[in-house]
């Protein structure tokens, strides 16, 4: 079993129930278990700005699943989502995105680990600070001090917790 790390994102289709559904569907996977959630956090879109502002989290998983077979399961979670990919970095239903899978490093065509992004997305890691105080980003550091260098963050707390 290894402790894996999704980021969840939504901005389509009330946002707040398609990360609680995600949540659901990640524990109902083959070998898993959701062991923690962060909770909501609301951001500026990281793409084009004409779209809603989105809702991310970040979970913790146990999972005997390899990793390609677990972003296989993810990319079936978000289709049954409803999630169409109408432009880059555009609106969503739900996106899910493995952030780390133990300590293991790949850089394949289908799945870069850790996630190539992980140290530069405000929305990723302030929920990562949130559930694993002192986890540290394989080649990056620890991610408190990832998120002290943050130059700017457009990430706000949600009041409501969603917690496992």
């Amino acid at each position: 079993m290894e402790k894996v790390y999704i980021g969840l994102g939504s901005n389509l289709d009330n946002p707040a129930g398609q990360i609680e559904k995600a949540l659901q569907a990640l524990d109902a996977l083959p070998e898993t278990r959701l062991l923690k959630a962060s909770r909501l956090y609301s951001s500026k879109p990281l793409g084009p700005q004409d779209q809603p502002d989105f809702l991310n989290a970040v979970c913790l998983l146990e999972t005997a699943l390899p990793p390609l077979k677990l972003l296989d399961a993810l990319q079936a979670i978000e289709r049954e989502q409803g999630r169409v990919k109408k432009r880059h970095w555009g609106e969503r239903s739900i996106d899910l995105d493995i952030l780390l899978y133990g300590r293991m490093r790949m850089d394949s065509e289908r799945l870069t680990l850790p996630h190539k992004e992980i140290a530069n997305r405000d929305f990723v890691l302030l929920p990562l600070a949130e559930i694993s105080p002192g986890l540290t980003i394989p080649e990056q550091g620890q991610v408190e001090n990832l998120v002290e260098r943050l130059e700017t963050t457009f990430v706000v707390p949600m009041e409501a917790n969603t917690q496992v």
